[in-house]
């Protein structure tokens, strides 16, 4: 869905968080990750404008960040 709203790639993610094409498609199937390497695709969706919402009754989430 992050990925999705920032119209980007599997390859264009996985170049953003230095990890490989497949560890994003294994995200994206739900496979478990090293936390370190969840970290990294975190970052890199928060720097490209991705903010994650916390647990809020509906369930976790994602939003573009607003630009101020």
């Amino acid at each position: 869905m992050a990925r999705a709203a920032l119209q980007l790639g599997i390859r264009e993610l996985a170049a953003l968080a230095k990890v490989s094409p497949n560890t994003i498609a294994r995200l994206e199937r739900g496979e478990v990750l090293f936390d370190n390497t969840l970290q990294a695709v975190q970052g890199a969706l928060e720097n490209a404008g991705i903010e994650f919402i916390p647990e809020n009754g509906g369930g976790p989430g994602v939003r573009l960040a607003s630009r101020n």
